[in-house]
């Protein structure tokens, strides 16, 4: 069946390009979607721990070693 000049073939063609055309579009926004929340979580961290401070600790000395005796 012809409709207007174009063969069931071409507008079998059509239709998967204009599925897959669809289906990058929707692909990205997820894409996108998703690197928005990783971005939104990672900036949340980073002003979280600038905001959180450990306390310093003390460098513990460690005693000089001792000589050891001669073997023999």
């Amino acid at each position: 069946m012809r409709l207007t000049g174009i063969t069931g073939r071409g507008l079998t063609g059509m239709a998967v390009a204009v599925g897959l055309l669809w289906s990058c579009l929707i692909g990205e926004r997820l894409i996108v979607r998703h690197a928005n929340r990783v971005q939104s979580r990672a900036l949340r961290d980073i002003d979280r721990l600038r905001g959180h401070s450990e306390p310093v600790v003390s460098p513990v000395l460690r005693p000089l070693s001792r000589p050891r005796a001669p073997l023999g």
